[in-house]
């Protein structure tokens, strides 16, 4: 475990944005290799034994970036359905009506849509049964 902490490397950005940073061929073959070992480690079997033949990196992210790729589809209507269904009322605290509301809020920010601190006041308060607005 030591050495995995001396694996010093760019981290993979959830957007891809940053792998074409990996095909400087300033980079020794030494530099190259850490990634390469650290995403392999963190494979399930059933992916090492599929991309254990890929030697470079920036081929190895393109392979992966091309099969999950599509989470944005998966994600993102789930997200938009948790989002119209939210009701405050669901909930037995403040607490874990926030925590849903920021998991979902994030999840549509990572599939590009905006929410506000505005839309979250606005959902939250929707949500209060009529009995319960005093505005």
């Amino acid at each position: 475990m030591t050495n995995l902490a001396k694996l010093h490397f760019v981290t993979p950005d959830i957007t891809g944005k940053n792998y074409l940073n990996w095909e400087d061929t300033g980079a020794s073959s030494q530099d190259r290799a850490k990634p390469m070992i650290f995403i392999h480690r963190h494979l399930g079997e059933g992916l090492k034994s599929k991309y254990l033949i890929v030697e470079d990196l920036l081929t190895l992210w393109k392979a992966l970036k091309n099969r999950y790729n599509y989470q944005k589809t998966v994600i993102l209507p789930m997200a938009r359905y948790e989002w119209a269904h939210l009701r405050i009322q669901d909930f037995k605290t403040a607490a874990e009506y926030n925590s849903t509301m920021f998991r979902i809020s994030s999840q549509l920010k990572l599939c590009g849509e905006t929410i506000t601190e505005e839309d979250m006041l606005e959902k939250t308060v929707s949500t209060f049964h009529a009995s319960n607005v005093f505005m």
